[in-house]
């Protein structure tokens, strides 16, 4: 959708502006007053890793006047296949620092702040403050939501990409225009259900491809040039070379950007997201139903064992109706084995499927292969079936 320009623009360009970005400045939609509003723009990029990359190198190139990069890791030797940011000298350094020497030799005349820090929930609200508009290129979904969240609750947009293997997906998520990503993804994959790039690989190329769409929609958001990507999301499919455009609606019921938003503060995103052990994650593959599954099969009157593995204290605060009160570490132990009957459709959950994943690898070790666990546990409930419950 057509959007006014997120930033003023400077009050001039230099003759030295004027003659590295001619090729701008000659576009009639563009022209002066784009690359002004360029000059005057503080974008940060989240990662300067595959996606990261070329939109660094991009946006240094295209006049952005503020660029920062936020990562905490180092280059490995592997990171070359595709982080085109980095080369072999750097092998071993910060990619901050790289990527910053990169971007200055493309243009020295810009400001690089670099963040060397971890993005977590004590520094991301007074960073993120500090600039205009977010590049996502991170590739973790606890991370994801995190910028997402931050996002939403400052008010600004940000730039989504994601890429695996051979396909890739990008969208704007600006909450005062359209949905996020919550609206897209109430919630996160199951655990150990979406390997990440280093476990399922990524073909290098198809950075450049969804990392170049990202900067696109920095620029036109920036400027206020052209239809931005806002309510719409990119689908490539690098094999079919094939592009989809796809509707996304803001969620009425969204937990941070909807009506009655259920989240505003920032949470734990590990928890959220089910950071689990390998164990727990191989258990939950093809044994995880989402809440929505969770009610048809209770409307549908299965004879289902519900069992809340969380602690009495929490069980108190919130629960799901018809469930039992087993703790986790009552099953992990053993002691509570004896509880959960083999001839009924066993399903646990907890507060958002992080401990109901670490009793289910437990209870199929025990030899109740059926066990299910509900992705999102609680939360997920309230969020998707019963929005009148407490949360906590």
């Amino acid at each position: 959708m057509p959007l006014p320009p997120l930033v003023e623009p400077a009050e001039s360009l230099s003759v030295e502006e004027v003659r590295r970005y001619s090729r701008h400045l000659i576009i009639p939609d563009f022209a002066m007053d784009g690359q002004k509003r360029l000059k005057n723009a503080r974008v940060l990029c989240v990662g300067a890793g595959g996606l990261g990359s070329p939109a660094l190198l991009y946006l240094a190139a295209a006049g952005v006047g503020t660029l920062g990069v936020v990562d905490f890791d180092v280059v490995d030797e592997s990171n070359l296949q595709r982080q085109v940011i980095h080369g072999v000298s750097d092998i071993g350094r910060p990619k901050t620092e790289s990527a910053a020497a990169s971007i200055r030799e493309i243009n020295p005349l810009i400001q690089v702040n670099v963040h060397t820090d971890a993005l977590d929930n004590d520094n991301v609200m007074e960073l993120f403050g500090q600039y205009d508009l977010i590049v996502d290129g991170t590739d973790n979904f606890a991370t994801r939501y995190m910028v997402n969240d931050a996002c939403v609750l400052l008010g600004k947009p940000y730039i989504w990409g994601s890429i695996f293997r051979f396909d890739g997906q990008a969208s704007v998520f600006w909450a005062e225009h359209g949905p996020c990503y919550r609206c897209l993804y109430p919630e996160p994959p199951p655990p150990g259900m979406v390997p990440s790039c280093a476990e399922g690989g990524v073909l290098g190329v198809l950075c450049a491809s969804i990392g170049s769409v990202q900067v696109n929609e920095a620029i036109k958001v920036l400027t206020g040039v052209g239809e931005s990507l806002v309510g719409r999301l990119m689908v490539y499919d690098a094999l079919e070379m094939t592009w989809r455009d796809i509707k996304v609606r803001k969620d009425p019921n969204c937990a941070i950007c909807g009506e009655n938003a259920t989240i505003t503060e920032l949470i734990d995103y590990d928890d959220f997201c089910g950071v689990v052990s390998e164990e727990a994650s191989m258990a939950a593959a093809g044994s995880t139903i989402t809440a929505s599954e969770l009610k048809e099969w209770q409307d549908a009157g299965k004879d289902l064992a519900l069992i809340d593995v969380r602690e009495p204290a929490e069980y108190a605060i919130v629960k799901i109706p018809g469930s039992t009160l087993i703790p986790k570490g009552d099953i992990v132990s053993g002691e509570a084995l004896s509880q959960i009957p083999n001839d009924k459709q066993v399903v646990l959950y907890c507060k958002a499927g992080v401990r109901s994943a670490e009793a289910l690898a437990a209870v199929h070790a025990a030899g109740i292969t059926n066990a299910v666990h509900v992705q999102g546990g609680v939360l997920a409930w309230i969020n998707q079936i019963d929005p009148a419950l407490p949360t906590y």
